[in-house]
């Protein structure tokens, strides 16, 4: 792979980084919330929502490194 798209890569890579920190704020966001509501709301249809969303924020990021990963792998190569 030449400079060129190296760079490129990198740029992308740190768009990456913006979308998981913008990302890993929400989610902290959403589970302060969560673990401020009463454990009757908590288990409620609400709260199962919030849950959820946490859950799938968290798989999210864990998509966003997967993706970084194989990012950093292309330039190597």
């Amino acid at each position: 792979m030449n400079k060129s798209r190296r760079a490129r890569i990198d740029k992308l890579i740190e768009r990456i980084d913006d979308l998981m920190s913008d990302l890993d704020l929400i989610r902290e966001e959403e589970q302060e919330a969560y673990d401020n509501m009463p454990d009757s709301l908590q288990d409620s249809e609400r709260g199962e929502s919030m849950y959820n969303a946490i859950d799938n924020l968290e798989s999210a990021y864990g998509s966003l490194e997967e993706v970084e990963d194989y990012l950093n792998e292309a330039k190597c190569e």
